[in-house]
């Protein structure tokens, strides 16, 4: 069976409250101060069967303009409003932004019930109903039933609950999505059962036992138990008036505005793109970076509204921006949002969710006006394809995606297979589910190339640019995954080598002019004269009269090409002399077994400055082991 919220809206004192304990014999207020002023402060709940059989959930609203906020807080969900004005006094000014705010909402159903008719005759009545038809002029009430009712003597209320069955039948089932997300109205203690939060339950499913995250507070518990309309339940699915209680949780760490969602499955954001709608009723327009309210689920949080393509906004006029908030929320796509000035309070605006976590954005780019407005209501690959070419080289995540979309695990997989065999997008980590887009990745293949082809020109001498000083160029956002992705498609196609930890252009080879040439020719005959007593470089330098730069330029490509070998630090020897002495010991240790540091002195014939490098340099290539004080020739 379809689950069917039905909200009350309209001014106050125009007998909401009265109408639904008139048609479900419970009274919604339940507060103390609610009771002793006659008028409704917070939100009231209450359920009734139609003759369809068809249950509905009841959420009774504020009507006091004082109270908006809690107004708006208890349309989330709403499927069905039931707008009350009472014949005594007709519109009035909370009739008229109620109606604005569930316009904002989306809310696409309802009908009109006129109250208190018992107070009127006839011929007031009649004009009181041209009146109210001429309010519904353009709004998404303007065909909808008018029902006259009176909550004392009963008047009307089978016509309201016919009424509401018809409605009832010919609302669509909800879409089937797999995000649970269930926004907090209203947070209390129980005896015998601890923390209960209350909401409507605004899609998927949750069952008792599951895991759950309160947003944005990263605040997880377990559900206890799970109650809807007052009958206890194993699992609540979406459209449901919601009441759950949980397992260790203590009240204070939920309030009214967080949503209940699976562990990961939301994220807050300070920032939200939006497409926001100016209403008509505003007397001036709305200036750039205007201090505002805003309203999304239940919450209600401060920010500013950052005009994208203009100064101001003016009245009647739809436009995409960017809120920046005080305060985290934890939306997805799509979702309604309502606008209220900051001060004096009234509602100027609202419309609906284009990326819940978007980039800080500058104004006035028209290339990012154009993508905002693309994404509005377009297909799903091309949403996608915005959002991960948005991402840049950190790329985006699966995760993030489907809140970004709001789409349905296997809608978005379907999609995101479409644009990877189209190569549209490239999936650089399976595991976690990271996704760039082709343009991104081009365009890191094009940094890379220049950044080569820049260090080539720098460093003639040097064969390649070690891989970690190129990655560094990078932002430290840049994942190690994509990275090497990146590199070995550059490798596939034959535009850059890598040997070991170095990366050069494959159009890059060493040349040297002709002084270096001269440079190479000395120093390698001054290593090949010293054999295993060699100069420290720094001196060989200074002897050769050789610019010291210039001089470990040629030096590091002769040790580049194996003919000159790096012992330790500033300590060189020509290739030839060391692989001699290599040959000798080897002889040696297989012969005897053994070597001590004496007995290497007596081989190598030269001093301890150059003894112990030589033999730990075997050690560290494996050519020796280190027993005790002595060598012994490495199993290979």
């Amino acid at each position: 069976m379809k689950q069917i919220i039905l909200g009350t809206a309209g001014h106050i004192d125009h007998g909401k409250t009265a109408l639904i304990k008139a048609v479900t014999g419970i009274n919604t207020d339940r507060l103390k101060e609610e009771k002793l002023r006659g008028i409704t402060i917070e939100l009231g709940f209450a359920s009734m069967d139609l003759p369809s059989g068809q249950h509905l959930g009841i959420v009774d609203v504020p009507g006091h303009e004082k109270f908006v906020k809690h107004m708006v807080a208890g349309a989330t969900g709403i499927d069905i409003v039931a707008m009350v004005i009472a014949a005594d006094e007709g519109v009035m000014p909370q009739t008229r932004e109620h109606m604005e705010i569930c316009s904002l909402l989306g809310i696409k159903h309802g009908f009109v019930v006129l109250t208190k008719t018992d107070m009127v005759d006839e011929e007031w009545l009649e004009l009181v109903q041209d009146d109210v038809k001429e309010f519904l002029k353009g709004t998404f009430l303007e065909n909808s039933p008018i029902i006259p009712v009176s909550s004392v003597t009963g008047s009307g209320i089978p016509e309201f609950i016919k009424t509401l069955d018809e409605i009832s039948a010919a609302i669509p089932v909800r879409p089937l999505t797999g995000l649970f997300r269930l926004p907090v109205d209203r947070v209390f203690s129980m005896k015998g059962f601890g923390t209960v939060i209350t909401g409507t339950l605004i899609s998927g499913s949750i069952h008792t036992g599951d895991i759950i995250m309160v947003y944005p507070s990263g605040i997880t518990s377990k559900i206890r138990g799970i109650q809807v309309h007052n009958q206890t339940v194993s699992m609540a699915e979406a459209g449901m008036r919601t009441a759950v209680n949980f397992q260790g949780l203590e009240k204070t760490a939920v309030n009214r505005g967080d949503v209940l969602s699976t562990p990961g499955d939301l994220k807050p954001s300070y920032m939200l793109d939006v497409s926001i709608h100016l209403l008509d009723s505003n007397k001036k327009p709305v200036k750039i970076r205007t201090r505002i309210r805003f309203h999304a689920g239940t919450s209600e949080v401060l920010g500013i509204l950052v005009l994208l393509d203009r100064d101001e906004l003016a009245p009647g006029k739809t436009t995409v921006a960017q809120l920046r908030l005080d305060s985290p929320v934890s939306v997805v796509k799509d979702d309604r949002f309502v606008i209220r000035s900051y001060s004096p309070v009234y509602t100027i605006g609202g419309g609906h969710i284009l990326n819940p976590i978007p980039q800080k954005h500058k104004g006035f780019k028209p290339e990012l006006v154009r993508g905002l407005q693309a994404i509005d209501g377009n297909m799903p690959e091309e949403i996608i394809s915005y959002h991960v070419n948005e991402s840049g080289y950190p790329g985006v995540s699966f995760s993030d995606l489907k809140i970004m979309t709001n789409l349905s695990e296997k809608q978005l997989n379907n999609a995101m297979q479409g644009l990877m065999s189209k190569k549209t997008i490239i999936c650089f980590d399976k595991e976690n589910r990271f996704y760039i887009h082709n343009n991104n990745l081009e365009k890191l293949k094009k940094e890379s190339f220049d950044y080569l082809d820049k260090y080539h020109k720098a460093n003639p001498l040097k064969a390649g640019m070690p891989k970690e000083e190129l990655k560094s160029k990078f932002p430290s956002v840049l994942h190690s995954k994509l990275f090497h992705l990146m590199l070995s498609q550059m490798i596939n196609d034959k535009e850059i080598v890598q040997k070991e930890d170095s990366i050069h252009l494959s159009s890059h080879a060493v040349s040297l002019g002709d002084d270096q040439a001269v440079i190479k020719k000395k120093i390698l005959n001054a290593y090949a004269k010293s054999k295993l007593t060699p100069p420290y470089f720094k001196e060989l330098s200074k002897t050769l009269d050789i610019d010291a730069a210039r001089a470990r330029d040629v030096l590091m490509l002769l040790v580049e090409e194996g003919l000159i070998l790096k012992i330790k630090e500033d300590l060189y020897f020509h290739a030839e002399a060391v692989i001699d002495l290599k040959s000798r010991l080897i002889d040696y240790l297989k012969l005897n077994k053994e070597i001590t540091t004496p007995q290497f002195k007596d081989m190598a014939l030269v001093s301890r400055k150059f003894l112990i490098p030589l033999i730990e340099y075997f050690d560290s290539t494996k050519v020796t082991l280190r027993v005790g004080d002595s060598r012994k020739l490495r199993n290979k």
